[in-house]
């Protein structure tokens, strides 16, 4: 064999070896996204984190109870139910699989976690309803994100940080210009409940609604009362003023309106 047969060889052995790298790189480049594989698996881990990282940023920037880590982890942990869920289908294929159950558990298991940042507190405030919501649609996306589902999970996760964002100063601006206000007062004697009768009377407010929530009696004339009322405002008083009037009354301890602080 002449030195030149052998040369052609080893050319022809490299040329085989490039079409065959090049081949494996082309398969890596043109991977199909809704296979289940080691690459599928490491974009779909880290878009959950993403995407439940931003969710959670919008709340741990309003200093909620579930934050970052938290939306994190129930996103995350969503993808990795249905990437399992679906695992176990095309290992063990057979009919009577249900590929939808284990996400199914998922959606129920989450309002327990919900639930657990939904307060009430003293002062009948409720604290903690968006921040659920938002950990429940993180929840969602995580599934979608599991099955392969990424254009919804992507337009998804701008819809829900958008309304987490934008909407809060339009939900601002519609309860400002409500028509109805609940308020809680703590009262001192029964002539401040008289007095705030009369004041409710001289501005043609309507009671809707009346509950007393706690009375304390200190002696015979003197006790103090803890109620709530829900009231029908008129176009002529706005709900600040009427609040501000109420707390110039020395029968008035203290007045504020009930609100969601989502």
């Amino acid at each position: 064999i002449t030195l030149d047969t052998k040369s052609k060889q080893l050319n022809n052995k490299s040329k085989i070896i490039g079409v065959k790298w090049g081949s494996k790189m082309l398969d890596i480049l043109t991977f199909n996204l809704n296979e289940l594989n080691v690459i599928t698996i490491m974009v779909r881990v880290f878009l959950a984190i993403f995407i439940g990282g931003l969710i959670g940023t919008e709340r741990d920037m309003r200093q909620r109870s579930a934050g970052i880590r938290t939306h994190m982890l129930v996103c995350l942990g969503a993808a990795i139910v249905m990437m399992t869920n679906e695992y176990i289908y095309l290992e063990m294929g057979d009919g009577n699989i249900d590929i939808t159950r284990m996400g199914a558990q998922v959606v129920s298991g989450i309002g327990f976690i919900g639930a657990g940042t939904i307060l009430v507190t003293r002062d009948n405030r409720i604290k903690g309803l968006t921040t659920a919501a938002g950990l429940w649609a993180a929840a969602a996306l995580g599934l979608g994100i599991g099955i392969g589902f990424y254009e919804m999970a992507v337009i998804g996760a701008i819809a829900i940080v958008g309304i987490m964002i934008v909407m809060k100063p339009y939900r601002d601006f519609i309860q400002d210009r409500a028509s109805q206000s609940d308020l809680t007062l703590m009262i001192h004697s029964n002539d401040g409940f008289s007095s705030f009768l009369d004041f409710l009377s001289h501005h043609t407010i309507q009671i809707t609604d009346l509950r007393v929530e706690n009375e304390v009696f200190q002696n015979e004339s003197e006790h103090q009362i803890i109620f709530l009322v829900s009231l029908e405002l008129g176009e002529k008083i706005h709900k600040d003023e009427i609040i501000d009037k109420l707390n110039q009354y020395d029968e008035v301890l203290h007045v504020f309106e009930i609100l969601d602080a989502l």
